[in-house]
């Protein structure tokens, strides 16, 4: 069941519609931007995962290293100690790399349609050794106090959550790891419940538990706890092996409506809803069974890595929600969804 209005002149952006931020290096893959309004314009804040130009029988890709310059590690891709079958992850001797170098770009944006560069706003690169492997996938939450930018960093030793805040896009202050590993897929939200801020994180276990969508709270967003599981896989389901948090929930007069991706183990990446309570957005109240969007289109099926529609940002305007979502890991497109549509969706369900 799927009741995405895909937009006619998607995808909206490709890795050829922009140069390379980083000297030597290809743009490989667009991936899910976060999504904000800022002097009346509609704004991407894009994941863009570089990689050095590749030579024949030989993988190279890009790492920080410990002065915080980026150097370029190579194998030959007939070495016996090399585990290449992942486009995204390089194996090599019992250590984990990845094949590009993912920072974030602004892109703007009058008509929400045709992006183009902001030179006067400048990429968002990692820093220090927690974000030695770049950062990616940022959910941007607006509040009242500014833009609130939540990120994966990603390291040798790390899979964390870090958290930026600007009022500008030019000046930034870094907050840190706030979710230590292995998490990712944070959203916040955009305001307060009571007196307290509350964010969905996605731990991961690999033993007991496994990759699902937690609740916490926090009196400052930078100290979080009571943390709570709301939203586990299903077996047998779309989402029976992953499920992680999209942008911030949407505040409905039914509860917080939460986009978020699921995935089975053919790695194929869909989209589906939760609703939570309003006052204690830990009570699930509905869960959509089937996805609400699915890659059905065949730029979402063919590319970097197909089968995928991934989203971590969208706009609300009344019944409209208008997302801007990565397609098969490698371009950017844009559909929209009823939340009206939505919540009937879920009522269903309730009622079954």
């Amino acid at each position: 069941m799927d009741i995405a209005k895909r937009c006619e002149q998607n995808p909206l952006l490709a890795p050829k519609d922009l140069k390379a931020g980083i000297n030597g290096m290809e743009i490989t893959c667009l991936l899910n931007p976060g999504v904000f309004k800022y002097q009346g314009k509609i704004w991407l804040l894009l994941r863009v995962a570089e990689r050095p130009i590749q030579k024949e029988g030989i993988i190279s890709f890009p790492i920080y290293n410990e002065q915080g310059k980026i150097e370029v590690v190579s194998f030959l891709k007939n070495d016996p100690d090399l585990d290449a079958s992942d486009p995204r992850v390089i194996g090599y001797k019992g250590k984990n790399y990845l094949t590009t170098m993912s920072y974030l770009r602004l892109v703007s944006s009058t008509d929400g349609i045709h992006f183009k560069d902001e030179p006067e706003f400048p990429p968002i690169f990692g820093k220090g050794e927690l974000e030695a492997f770049g950062i990616e996938d940022c959910r941007v939450a607006t509040t009242e106090d500014g833009f609130y930018l939540t990120f994966t960093e990603v390291s040798s030793v790390a899979v964390g959550v870090g958290l930026i805040h600007t009022n500008d896009w030019k000046n930034y202050t870094r907050h840190g790891m706030i979710f230590p590993p292995h998490n990712k897929d944070c959203a916040l939200f955009e305001q307060k419940i009571g007196d307290k801020y509350f964010a969905l994180h996605r731990p991961s276990s690999p033993e007991l538990g496994g990759n699902y969508i937690w609740l916490a709270e926090s009196p400052d967003r930078l100290h979080w706890g009571n943390h709570k599981c709301v939203a586990t896989t299903r077996d047998g389901m779309w989402d029976c092996a992953r499920v992680g948090a999209g942008a911030a929930p949407i505040k409905t007069e039914e509860g917080w409506l939460e986009i978020y991706h699921g995935a089975d183990f053919n790695h194929r990446y869909c989209l589906g809803a939760l609703l939570l309570d309003l006052n204690d957005p830990s009570k699930v109240i509905a869960r959509s069974e089937e996805p609400i969007m699915e890659p059905i289109a065949a730029y979402e099926q063919t590319g970097f890595f197909g089968n995928v529609v991934f989203t971590n940002g969208h706009l609300v305007d009344d019944d409209t929600i208008t997302m801007y979502y990565g397609a098969s890991d490698e371009v950017i497109c844009k559909a929209e969804l009823s939340i009206s549509e939505i919540l009937n969706v879920l009522k269903q369900t309730q009622e079954k």
